[in-house]
């Protein structure tokens, strides 16, 4: 049963925005806009068939030119399939997909930067090496003990994500007393260990689809600002998600409108970052924000 407190909404603080800045590897990084982060699957599995990129053809290339074209402000860089019920994969198939990918992306665009998604140390250790600027983490360290630890000597920022369980087993979890409650001391217990790690940077991000029902993440998006409170900048995760095509009974392939519509829900309730499969989309979502909340 749901029955959290209602927040303070987001668009009360507009006319007086917190300037929020990040250091990565000793640069300096100032979100003084709206970001919209690409997702480049490395994945034969990931469930939106089209954001599939095969890593041993360099096809990568093309998929990270036309999103940084398009106006992306980041591109993370998965090779570890998250979706429900995903097959597990080696560390070094990981390692395959990914760490080659990243330095020949920061090869041809050397200003564009780079995430991880990745919840193991190992990987986010090599990644950040060849040139990753953040590391994005499914799991917030709860699948890698090693990982908060690591991050900490990495000097980058964090992304941490909640979930409860991996993604196998995770839509066996969505079990909650009060889940905006729930999710917030997640948050605030993460913050504290990436502190005592000497993490300086660390965004949230709700989790959208991850152990949630869809009653769940409907209700976590309309009460997005409750989680400003925790003065973390805040990533959103939506883009052709379930949550969507099973609300209006079509396809991933077919969600680019609902996303749009959840995008354009997302920015009026605090998020900071959205994390997408269609940068034009999501940039022209943005602009007409803008109009509306300058």
């Amino acid at each position: 049963m749901i029955s959290d407190p209602q927040p303070t909404s987001a668009s009360e603080d507009i006319l007086f925005p917190t300037k929020i800045t990040f250091c990565s590897k000793g640069k300096l990084l100032v979100l003084d806009r709206l970001w919209v982060m690409g997702i480049i699957n490395l994945t034969p599995d990931s469930f939106f068939e089209k954001s599939r990129v095969t890593f041993s053809n360099e096809g990568f290339l093309n998929v990270s030119e036309k999103m940084i074209s398009e106006g992306a402000d980041i591109l993370d860089i998965g090779g570890y399939s998250s979706r429900p019920m995903a097959e597990d994969i080696s560390i070094d198939e990981e390692l395959k997909r990914t760490i080659s990918t990243i330095g020949k992306i920061k090869r041809e665009f050397p200003d564009i930067l780079i995430s991880i998604d990745t919840f193991r140390s190992k990987v986010a250790e090599e990644a950040v090496a060849a040139g990753a600027d953040f590391v994005n983490d499914i799991s917030a360290g709860e699948l890698d003990p090693l990982m908060i630890e690591k991050v900490g000597k990495l000097n980058v920022p964090y992304i941490a994500m909640h979930m409860k369980g991996t993604p196998k087993t995770m839509q066996q979890n969505s079990g909650y007393q009060n889940i905006l409650t729930e999710i917030m001391h997640y948050f605030s217990k993460k913050l504290n260990l990436c502190r005592k790690a000497g993490i300086k940077d660390v965004l949230i991000d709700p989790g959208f689809g991850f152990s949630k029902t869809l009653e769940q993440n409907y209700w976590i998006l309309k009460n997005l600002a409750y989680f400003k409170t925790i003065q973390a900048p805040i990533l959103v995760g939506v883009s052709r998600k379930s949550m969507i095509s099973k609300k209006l009974g079509v396809s991933a392939e077919e969600s680019l409108n609902g996303t749009t519509a959840l995008h354009m829900a997302a920015l009026i309730n605090g998020a900071n970052i959205l994390r997408v499969h269609d940068v034009k989309e999501a940039k022209e979502t943005i602009k007409l924000y803008k109009e509306i909340y300058p």
